[in-house]
């Protein structure tokens, strides 16, 4: 069963009743509100435009704030403010006075140092993406943590190196050092080595960088723009990480093998480093190799043992420690840097070096890399924050997670480190080995220090290629994201064409150029979207007050000369004249085209009634000669403009109809429309090139002899049209209407409506028999109140 639309004028013989004992419809009218019978509702009201709506609900007068209000409110000044601001600045005065020593600090230890073991191994790991001595990841993994729990909102993420910014930091070091020739010409009347030298120039680029990337992330957060990062959506993180991976796992082959392999940072790199791999394969050292294989077969057994197993086991099993700790015993016990010639980490400097000033030139240089670095840290943090954050029910703040990385890669940079955000796995063995708050960091960075300051000499026998391949053990994550192809193509074409493309592009042009294009690219799709727009023919189901696309139903009712068209997106410069066809594909005919030619047809009918040679009868027109005749180029190239106005017949002694035979046989195309309904609840905004499109369009129609009615638009999408002096005595205010409902039973009171779209079964089955009523009621006669609304 469906609605009834009309509100009843008074008690009637068998309507529902109240619990008061009134009439139904009567409680309606007196309530205006929507009163609910069984599994059907009535609605009485009156059909409502946009401006009898005004007249009889006048709306509020609020103070929208302008900029000056907003700019007052930040610029003054309270003691409640202040303390706001000084909680906001600093989160750990919120959370540390509330910590529960009995219930979270032993967890909190145990997560401390599970997480400051793997960051110790990452740390070491990670620096050899960055190409700088593997001691220089250390600091990357201590003085992130250290400002992070002073500065931070999450509780659970753990901040240090991670491969994707370590692989993007790595390549603006690649790029800025000098190759070895030019290198060594450059010292060859230094006293200091060619190895040691270039290394601290690629130190020098590496820390310049991620001060850089850090000042950029702290502007952001103190400017409020934390925003931005909607601009990379989850599809475009998931496919630009896992190109990283690929590019992480592409660069640690050479560790892995022992190969000489030059270094490249412009578009194809990747394939240009493959084809060095691949032509110097015979070199490989089978020590690094088998090593390797070995170590990362391993570590992908446990992690999948720790996953499988991770509600039973107390805390995952540390195989990165573990094997670190057997491969650097068995490369120390069987002396594998002299006997096998393999690579090992080297020195290990104990304690810190002295902080240095960032290099103002490469500033210069990296300034585009360095803003990319900034974003992708931001996203990858902020993104894993957010899922712990709603898995334990806490607030984050983007602008303030802003501040807190600026500031740890301020700091990590000045002190020789490199660029970081959060690793996944390191997050995730800090949240599952029972980590609550930021302690369990802070636990994590006293760890990271003992073997900076104490125990680094022990690691110093172990191998790059054991480094590679844990590396590489903590990239299955990003490498499994291939899987989201398929779903996003079952789920969404769009987002597994920007998968697909982020993708592509970080492959071939690089992480920074490629990060770039994908988002160019997926604002692409946005635009695209928009720009054409799925627009459809809506017809009544059901017969009630239900509109949809009349495609997708059998069951459907079209008003004879009524089109409901509907565009679901933003009308703009772009997709104006795609409206526009459109609608003319919709209703069947080019309204400037029927104007045209009614004009002409106007021009001849005048000089036929002129001469005399025409006369207006009751059944149609008689035309005394047929020897007339005019020019229609003549027409066409001279009078194109006046051929465009609204047709005038008040000068001539009768009405034309342009749906009936014009005399000599004029053809002017026939039109049964006569009213046009736009459905504009999806329209958010237009602006000035396309509301200069919309009114033509509409003057067009109107021109015609059709209605044009507006439904569904915001108040503040008429209050625009009219503060661009959109509406004339053509296109008037009155066109916009509540619903599309309201449109129609307007129409049918205005045209004294009584048509349909029916086929001959539907037409057969059922008799119509309507009362229309000034108020906008539509009802059957023989039906009575609760009823289906048949048209």
């Amino acid at each position: 069963m469906h609605q009834a639309f009309e509100p009843a004028k008074g008690k009637k013989k068998g309507l529902p009743r109240s619990s008061k004992g009134l009439p139904l419809n009567e409680v309606i009218r007196e309530s205006k509100m929507i009163e609910p019978i069984r599994n059907q509702y009535i609605v009485a009201r009156p059909v409502y435009s946009a401006n009898a709506f005004g007249k009889e609900h006048k709306k509020k007068q609020r103070h929208h704030k302008t900029f000056l209000d907003h700019l007052k409110g930040c610029c003054s000044c309270s003691t409640q403010k202040a303390k706001k601001i000084a909680l906001s600045l600093f989160p750990i005065a919120s959370w540390l006075p509330a910590y529960q020593i009995k219930e979270w600090l032993l967890s909190d230890i145990v997560s401390g140092i599970s997480t400051g073991l793997v960051a110790v191994l990452q740390g070491l790991a990670f620096a050899l993406l960055v190409t700088v001595p593997p001691s220089y990841g250390l600091y990357a993994a201590f003085f992130p943590v250290v400002v992070y729990f002073f500065l931070g909102t999450s509780k659970h993420i753990s901040v240090g190196p991670f491969p994707v910014l370590s692989m993007m930091v790595g390549a603006i070091v690649v790029k800025l050092t000098p190759s070895e020739s030019t290198a060594a010409l450059e010292i060859s009347n230094s006293s200091m080595s060619n190895d040691s030298s270039t290394d601290e120039y690629k130190v020098m680029v590496a820390a310049t960088v991620t001060v850089l990337s850090g000042i950029i992330q702290l502007l952001m957060g103190v400017l409020r723009v934390g925003f931005l990062v909607i601009y990379l959506s989850e599809s475009l993180i998931s496919g630009f990480t896992t190109a990283a991976a690929v590019h992480v796992l592409v660069s640690q082959l050479k560790f892995m093998l022992q190969l000489t392999v030059p270094a490249h940072t412009d578009p194809f790199s990747i394939f240009k480093v493959l084809n060095s791999v691949f032509t110097q394969i015979e070199k490989t050292n089978i020590a690094d190799l088998v090593t390797s294989l070995i170590i990362l077969v391993i570590v992908f057994v446990v992690k999948e043992i720790n996953q499988h197993y991770k509600a039973k086991l107390p805390v995952p099993i540390p195989i990165e420690l573990i094997m670190t700790v057997i491969a650097t015993g068995v490369s120390y016990g069987f002396d594998f840097e002299n006997r096998f010639k393999v690579a090992v980490v080297g020195e290990m400097k104990r304690g810190f070096q002295s902080p240095i000033a960032p290099d103002t030139q490469i500033f210069q240089e990296t300034i585009g890399d360095s803003f990319s670095i900034a974003i992708v840290g931001f996203v990858v943090a902020f993104s894993v924050a957010s899922v712990y954050s709603l898995k334990y029910d806490y607030p984050i703040d983007g602008n303030q997670e802003l501040i807190a990385l600026g500031l740890s890669n301020i700091f990590s940079g000045s002190f020789k480190g490199f660029a970081g955000s959060t690793a996944l796995s390191r997050s995730g063995v800090q949240e599952s080995t029972g980590g609550k708050t930021q302690i369990a960091g802070i636990l994590s960075a006293i760890i990271v220090l003992i073997v900076i300051l104490a125990l680094g000499f022990l690691l110093e026998p172990l191998q790059k290629s054991v480094l590679a391949a844990l590396a590489l053990g903590n990239l299955k994550g990003m490498l499994m994201q291939f899987t989201e192809i398929r779903r996003l193509w079952r789920k969404d074409k769009y987002d597994c064409l920007i998968w697909i493309m982020t993708f592509i592009f970080a492959i071939v042009l690089g992480l920074g150029l490629g990060l770039a294009a994908s988002v160019a690219f997926q604002l692409l799709t946005i635009v695209f979207r928009t720009q054409f727009p799925k627009c459809s023919t809506l017809a009544n189901v059901g017969r009630s007050n239900i509109y949809k696309n009349k495609k997708d139903y059998s069951d459907m009712y079209e008003p004879e000369g009524v089109k409901i068209f509907r565009c679901p997106a933003p009308i703009y410069f772009a997709n104006i004249h795609f409206f526009k066809q459109k609608l003319i594909d919709a209703v069947g005919f080019n309204p400037l085209r029927i104007l045209r030619k009614r004009n002409k047809a106007l021009k001849k009918i005048r000089k036929l009634q002129k001469k005399g040679l025409l006369q207006a009868t009751p059944k149609g027109f008689i035309c005394t000669n047929d020897g007339f005749k005019d020019s229609d180029d003549e027409l066409d190239n001279n009078e194109i403009e006046e051929l465009d106005q609204p047709i005038n017949t008040s000068d001539l002694p009768f009405q034309i109809d342009w749906n009936a035979d014009l005399p000599l046989n004029m053809v002017v195309p026939k039109t049964s429309l006569h009213s046009l309904i736009l459905d504009f609840s999806a329209v958010s905004f237009l602006d000035i090139s396309s509301m200069r499109g919309l009114k033509t369009i509409l003057q067009d129609f109107i021109r015609i002899n059709v209605d044009v009615y507006i439904v569904g638009s915001d108040d503040d999408f008429i209050e625009k049209l009219a503060q661009c002096d959109f509406f004339d005595d053509e296109v008037k205010d009155s066109i916009f209407f509540l619903t599309i409902h309201d449109a129609v039973l307007h129409i049918w009171m205005t045209k004294d409506y009584n048509g349909s779209k029916f086929n001959a079964s539907q037409e057969k089955e059922m008799k119509f028999d309507f009362t229309i009523n000034t108020n906008g009621g539509l009802r059957n006669r023989e039906c009575q109140v609760p009823v289906e609304t048949k048209f």
